[in-house]
Protein backbone atom coordinates (compact mmCIF):
# COMPACT_ATOMS: atom_id res chain seq x y z
CA UNK A 1 0.00 0.00 0.00
CA UNK A 2 1.58 3.52 -1.03
CA UNK A 3 1.49 6.38 1.36
CA UNK A 4 -1.16 8.55 1.27
CA UNK A 5 1.24 11.76 0.28
CA UNK A 6 2.64 9.85 -2.99
CA UNK A 7 -1.47 8.80 -4.05
CA UNK A 8 -1.93 11.80 -6.43
CA UNK A 9 -5.81 11.29 -5.66
CA UNK A 10 -4.92 12.34 -1.98
CA UNK A 11 -2.89 15.33 -3.63
CA UNK A 12 -6.02 16.38 -5.54
CA UNK A 13 -7.61 16.10 -2.31
CA UNK A 14 -5.25 17.81 -0.13
CA UNK A 15 -5.07 21.24 -2.44
CA UNK A 16 -8.60 21.06 -2.50
CA UNK A 17 -8.70 21.25 0.89
CA UNK A 18 -6.37 23.34 1.90
CA UNK A 19 -8.14 26.01 -0.89
CA UNK A 20 -11.21 25.62 0.75
CA UNK A 21 -10.08 26.41 4.22
CA UNK A 22 -8.28 29.07 2.99
CA UNK A 23 -11.72 30.76 1.54
CA UNK A 24 -13.20 30.01 4.91
CA UNK A 25 -10.62 31.47 6.82
CA UNK A 26 -10.55 34.68 4.30
CA UNK A 27 -14.34 35.40 5.10
CA UNK A 28 -13.74 34.76 8.75
CA UNK A 29 -10.91 37.88 8.70
CA UNK A 30 -13.42 39.07 6.45
CA UNK A 31 -16.43 39.05 8.59
CA UNK A 32 -14.13 40.76 11.43
CA UNK A 33 -12.85 43.39 9.39
CA UNK A 34 -16.53 44.26 8.19
CA UNK A 35 -17.75 44.04 11.90
CA UNK A 36 -14.19 46.60 12.74
CA UNK A 37 -15.71 49.39 10.20
CA UNK A 38 -19.26 49.06 10.89
CA UNK A 39 -17.57 49.80 14.51
CA UNK A 40 -20.22 47.79 15.68
CA UNK A 41 -20.41 44.42 18.34
CA UNK A 42 -23.14 41.95 19.29
CA UNK A 43 -21.99 41.55 22.96
CA UNK A 44 -21.40 44.16 25.39
CA UNK A 45 -17.96 42.73 26.77
CA UNK A 46 -16.54 43.23 23.45
CA UNK A 47 -17.42 46.87 23.21
CA UNK A 48 -15.89 47.07 26.69
CA UNK A 49 -12.48 45.45 25.92
CA UNK A 50 -11.84 44.67 22.60
CA UNK A 51 -13.79 46.91 20.22
CA UNK A 52 -13.71 50.18 22.61
CA UNK A 53 -16.13 52.64 21.35
CA UNK A 54 -18.14 50.19 19.34
CA UNK A 55 -21.69 50.43 19.35
CA UNK A 56 -23.80 46.96 21.00
CA UNK A 57 -26.13 45.82 18.62
CA UNK A 58 -28.84 43.20 18.72
CA UNK A 59 -28.20 42.01 14.94
CA UNK A 60 -25.52 42.79 12.28
CA UNK A 61 -25.49 45.50 10.41
CA UNK A 62 -25.60 44.69 6.42
CA UNK A 63 -22.40 44.70 5.56
CA UNK A 64 -21.50 42.17 8.40
CA UNK A 65 -24.68 40.24 7.84
CA UNK A 66 -23.46 39.23 3.71
CA UNK A 67 -20.32 38.26 4.79
CA UNK A 68 -21.52 35.79 7.23
CA UNK A 69 -23.98 34.57 4.92
CA UNK A 70 -21.62 33.95 2.87
CA UNK A 71 -19.11 32.38 5.46
CA UNK A 72 -22.20 30.17 6.47
CA UNK A 73 -23.01 29.24 3.02
CA UNK A 74 -19.65 28.21 2.19
CA UNK A 75 -19.06 26.05 5.68
CA UNK A 76 -22.77 24.64 4.64
CA UNK A 77 -21.60 23.06 1.28
CA UNK A 78 -17.66 22.84 1.93
CA UNK A 79 -18.12 20.17 4.99
CA UNK A 80 -20.53 17.84 2.47
CA UNK A 81 -17.93 17.79 -0.32
CA UNK A 82 -14.61 17.51 2.00
CA UNK A 83 -16.92 14.32 3.10
CA UNK A 84 -17.31 13.25 -0.16
CA UNK A 85 -13.49 13.63 -1.41
CA UNK A 86 -12.35 12.09 1.74
CA UNK A 87 -14.53 8.98 0.70
CA UNK A 88 -13.65 9.00 -2.83
CA UNK A 89 -9.62 9.04 -1.95
CA UNK A 90 -10.17 6.34 0.62
CA UNK A 91 -12.42 3.76 -2.03
CA UNK A 92 -9.34 4.12 -4.63
CA UNK A 93 -11.20 6.48 -6.89
CA UNK A 94 -8.66 7.78 -9.81
CA UNK A 95 -6.54 11.04 -9.60
CA UNK A 96 -8.00 12.30 -12.90
CA UNK A 97 -11.35 12.35 -12.51
CA UNK A 98 -10.43 13.94 -8.69
CA UNK A 99 -8.71 16.41 -10.51
CA UNK A 100 -11.71 17.76 -12.33
CA UNK A 101 -14.18 17.32 -9.91
CA UNK A 102 -12.18 18.83 -7.26
CA UNK A 103 -11.02 21.66 -9.72
CA UNK A 104 -14.69 22.46 -10.89
CA UNK A 105 -16.00 22.50 -6.81
CA UNK A 106 -13.42 24.93 -6.05
CA UNK A 107 -13.80 27.37 -8.70
CA UNK A 108 -17.21 27.39 -8.54
CA UNK A 109 -16.62 27.78 -4.64
CA UNK A 110 -14.24 30.70 -5.36
CA UNK A 111 -16.85 32.79 -7.75
CA UNK A 112 -19.52 32.04 -5.10
CA UNK A 113 -17.62 34.05 -2.27
CA UNK A 114 -16.63 36.68 -5.16
CA UNK A 115 -20.26 36.93 -6.39
CA UNK A 116 -22.05 37.05 -2.65
CA UNK A 117 -19.31 39.71 -1.38
CA UNK A 118 -19.79 41.95 -4.29
CA UNK A 119 -23.86 41.13 -5.23
CA UNK A 120 -22.70 39.93 -8.36
CA UNK A 121 -26.30 37.90 -10.15
CA UNK A 122 -26.96 35.41 -11.64
CA UNK A 123 -23.44 34.48 -10.88
CA UNK A 124 -23.93 33.76 -7.46
CA UNK A 125 -26.36 31.32 -8.38
CA UNK A 126 -24.76 29.77 -10.82
CA UNK A 127 -21.49 29.20 -8.84
CA UNK A 128 -23.51 27.89 -6.60
CA UNK A 129 -25.27 25.34 -8.57
CA UNK A 130 -22.17 24.46 -10.79
CA UNK A 131 -20.62 23.10 -7.26
CA UNK A 132 -23.76 21.65 -6.30
CA UNK A 133 -23.71 19.65 -9.37
CA UNK A 134 -19.81 18.67 -8.94
CA UNK A 135 -20.71 17.29 -5.20
CA UNK A 136 -23.38 15.25 -6.75
CA UNK A 137 -21.04 13.98 -9.38
CA UNK A 138 -19.08 12.89 -6.91
CA UNK A 139 -21.05 11.37 -4.73
CA UNK A 140 -22.23 9.31 -7.69
CA UNK A 141 -18.99 8.06 -8.51
CA UNK A 142 -18.57 6.92 -5.35
CA UNK A 143 -21.79 5.11 -5.38
CA UNK A 144 -21.17 3.54 -8.53
CA UNK A 145 -17.48 2.61 -7.10
CA UNK A 146 -19.17 0.82 -4.02
CA UNK A 147 -21.80 -0.35 -5.77
CA UNK A 148 -24.51 1.14 -3.74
Amino acid sequence: MQAWTSNPTFTAYAITSLVLCANLFYLWAKSGAQRNRSKTVMNAEDARTISKGASVVASDPPEVARVLRAHANAMAVNLPFLMLGLLYVMAGGTAGLAYIIFGVFVAARLLHSFAYLNQVQPWRTISFVVSAVAAFALLGDIAWMLKV
